[in-house]
């Protein structure tokens, strides 16, 4: 262990945020500690964002392969192997969960780590395996995320997964039930799925995709029914039991129980927050997402960066974090936080990609609400693109200023489509600008424009 008895600046958590700006500070010549209690670098290499998107890369090209007759020939078979997949993620993603190279990447910066779990004291001393530590210039808390487990009777004792387990199988299922029918579980649902496993995706809410406009979660319903994936929503549940290597499921509605081999939790996140923490902090109230202002300050001398601010549990979300937190400690100049353009992507196949507000999250902040919208499969490369080309582009606009204050692109490229949208929702772009620019054609962006001439067409009731 470090014997640091005081750093310019301490880091707790080495996840996407707190590396970055333990890296960062410690290239600008400060004298930073960085403490991890798991694998530097965070949920997104290891368990998140890059090994999940390789499952799904895969199992879009099984769709893809599935997709061509009647476009390009026959298939005479299509064997899924989940083993080059799982090797993948191995070698290439998580060098099997090993984070050397984060820990050499950090050190190489400057950066003083150390392994353990951390025990905030107070707004400048932290003690790690009985060792106290006092940050002179910063404490910086990037402690991140958790999977959130749903108090369910019977639950507790069971080998369920969450999405850990999910990412790390080396070996595929015969059925999984997933309860969570949010962007995790719907990736990883579909994904499964598509690999041969009888999938069935449960929520208590109403639809799938929750978070997202109704349409496109009706999109994402259908594509499931087509590909065989069961979706059950507004269904409570009362317990669940496991033996002989089987999960049982039993619902409020006093129906069977959902049977499956294997259970996954997708129900959301919690922020690894306890209340000596906040204590400690001269805060009140209960664990949750620290307080953070548009710096991301907590308190005087303390940062909050990532899904630990509570500001959406997104990689891309800490990356900015960490810009803004690292421009501060060192009092350089910069743009503080905003988050009306915060963007968001599910990598469902088609792709739901969203920016800023919903149409009825505009409405309910009393926004004078017009909407545009234009269907994928109408546009010149979604009638080209065929097979799979599902979704739609569809604008939420302020009328009274004509600028777009939300957005969804749902589509085989929704994700990419919706950087232009995410830029004029940022920029706060006059849709009249967006009406008289080139779109190249045939694109899947193009469709922007059919969904501004929907827009106008509604507003000059024609």
């Amino acid at each position: 262990m470090s014997q640091h008895t005081s750093a310019d600046v301490i880091v707790v958590g080495l996840g996407v945020a707190g590396e970055s700006i333990g890296g960062q500070l410690a290239k600008a010549g400060l004298d930073v500690v960085g403490i991890e209690s798991e694998l530097v670098g965070g949920e997104c290499p290891y368990w998140g964002c890059i090994p999940s998107k390789m499952m799904i890369r895969a199992a879009n090209l099984l769709a893809e392969a599935r997709r061509i007759p009647g476009m390009a020939g026959s298939v005479s078979d299509i064997s899924p192997d989940w083993s080059p997949v799982a090797e993948r993620i191995r070698k290439e993603a998580t060098d099997t969960w090993d984070d050397t190279v984060a820990v050499e990447r950090f050190q190489d910066a400057g950066g003083h780590f150390i392994r353990g779990q951390a025990k905030i004291l107070d707004t400048k001393r932290v003690e790690i395996d009985g060792q106290v530590i006092e940050a002179r210039k910063a404490l910086v808390i990037t402690t991140g995320t958790a999977a959130s487990i749903p108090p369910i009777p019977g639950l507790k004792d069971t080998p369920y997964w969450t999405n850990r387990e999910a990412i790390a199988t080396e070996t595929l299922p015969k059925s999984l039930l997933v309860i969570g029918a949010g962007a995790i579980g719907c990736e990883i649902g579909q994904t499964f799925a598509r690999f041969g496993v009888d999938v069935t995706i449960a929520d208590a809410a109403d639809r799938v995709l929750p978070l997202e406009e109704p349409d496109s979660s009706k999109v994402i319903a259908d594509v499931f029914e087509k590909e065989g994936i069961g979706v059950r929503v507004g269904l409570g549940i009362e317990r669940v039991e496991h033996s002989d290597n089987e999960f049982r499921v039993f619902t409020k509605d006093g129906g069977d129980p959902l049977v499956a081999e294997k259970l996954l939790i997708a129900t959301g996140r919690r922020a690894r927050v306890d209340e000596q923490t906040l204590t400690s902090l001269g805060l009140s109230g209960k664990p949750g997402p620290l307080p953070v202002d548009d710096r991301l300050r907590v308190t005087d001398g303390v940062w909050a960066a990532g899904d630990v601010a509570g500001k959406g549990a997104f990689t891309h979300v800490a990356t900015y974090h960490a810009d803004i937190v690292v421009r501060d400690i060192l009092g350089q100049p910069g743009p503080a936080a905003q988050y009306h353009a915060l963007p968001r992507v599910s990598f469902t196949d088609p792709e739901v990609g969203s920016v800023g507000l919903t149409e009825s999250q505009a409405r309910e902040q009393g926004i004078s609400v017009a909407t545009g919208s234009a269907q994928t499969a109408s546009s010149s490369r979604g009638w080209i693109h065929k097979a799979g080309n599902e979704g739609f582009i569809k604008l939420v606009v302020d009328a009274d200023q004509d600028i777009i204050v939300g957005a969804t692109s749902i589509g085989p490229c929704g994700g990419e489509v919706l950087s232009a949208l995410s830029v004029a929702v940022h920029a706060r772009v006059p849709v009249s600008t967006l009406e008289s620019m080139i779109y190249a054609y045939p694109t899947f962006h193009r469709g922007i424009q059919d969904a501004i001439r929907h827009l106008r067409a509604d507003q000059n009731g024609k």
